[in-house]
C-alpha cells in the first residue's frame, strides 16, 4: 500500500526530470502527503503529446460516482484489477499518469508501537510512481481531477514492512505508460528491484497529517532493529 509520500524537491527540478514542456505548477514543496491532498502528477496531453506537471488531488473520484466523497478511499489502486474493475478500468485506458516521489513511507508492525520507514531510490533521483488519473464534473459545473496510485505485490525487503508497494516505473517504460508509445501497459506492473531501494527508520509523528517539515525524514536512533532489514540510513 501506498498511505504517505513525499516530494520536496523544487517543482522546476521535478518537472525537468520528468520531460514536462508545459508550465510548472505553483506547488509548495511537502515532506508528509497524505491522502485527499493535492500533489503533481505527470500527464500527457493527448492533442500536443506534451507532458504537463499538474496538481491534482489524491484519491480517485469516477466520472460516474455520484459525489466525491469515495475519493478518500480510493488512493491505491490494485494492478491485478486497474484493467477490469469500474472504479479504474477507464482511467486505466486512457489517463495513465506519473506521480512524482522523492520517497514513500511505510510501517513496520512490530512488537508495541508501528514503526515508519521511509524508502527511497539509492541513487537518490525521483521516483515514478504508476498512477491513474480522472475527472469529476459537480453539479455547479466546475471539475474536480483527482489520481490514484497503483499498486503491487511487495518483493525483497519491501515485504517486511508491507506485502503491497507503488508500481515503480523506470524510464525506459515512461513513455508506454503514459501512452505515447503502443504496448501492454500491464506488463509494467511489478515491483522495482529491491536493490535499487534503500530504507531507513523515521519519526513516528510522520503518523500525524499535520506534521510536515524536513526533520520527518531524519534517522530515527530509537527505532528497534528489524530483522532481515539493512538499515540505510543516509
Amino acid at each position: 500500500m501506498c498511505g504517505r509520500y513525499f516530494l520536496q524537491r523544487p517543482n522546476a527540478e521535478t518537472a525537468q526530470y520528468f520531460e514536462v514542456t508545459a508550465g510548472v505548477p505553483n506547488w509548495p514543496p511537502s515532506f508528509n502527503i497524505a491522502p485527499t491532498q493535492s500533489a503533481p502528477v505527470v500527464r500527457r496531453n493527448p492533442e500536443t503529446g506534451a507532458r504537463h506537471l499538474d496538481v491534482l488531488q489524491w484519491g480517485l473520484v469516477p466520472s460516474w460516482a455520484k459525489d466525491a466523497k469515495g475519493g478518500a478511499r480510493l488512493i491505491n489502486a490494485r494492478a491485478d484489477g486497474v484493467a477490469t474493475k469500474p472504479s479504474f478500468r477507464e482511467a486505466f485506458r486512457r489517463r495513465r499518469c506519473l506521480v512524482p516521489m522523492d520517497g514513500f513511507f511505510e510501517w513496520h508492525a512490530g512488537e508495541g508501537r508501528k514503526q515508519p520507514y521511509a524508502v527511497a531510490l539509492r541513487n537518490g533521483s525521483p521516483m515514478a510512481a504508476a498512477g491513474l488519473w480522472e475527472g469529476w464534473k459537480a453539479e455547479d459545473g466546475s471539475w474536480l481531477r483527482t489520481y490514484s496510485v497503483v499498486t503491487t505485490d511487495s518483493a525483497g525487503r519491501q515485504a517486511l514492512l508491507h506485502h503491497r508497494m507503488p508500481v515503480l516505473l523506470e524510464r525506459p517504460d515512461w513513455p508506454l505508460w503514459l501512452s505515447e508509445e503502443e504496448g501492454d501497459a500491464e506488463a509494467l506492473l511489478r515491483p522495482l528491484d529491491d536493490g535499487k531501494l534503500r530504507f531507513w527508520p523515521v519519526d513516528p509523528r510522520v503518523g500525524r497529517v499535520g506534521e510536515n517539515d524536513a526533520a520527518l525524514l531524519e534517522p530515527w536512533a530509537d527505532a528497534p532493529p528489524v530483522a532481515g532489514l539493512m538499515d540505510d540510513r543516509p
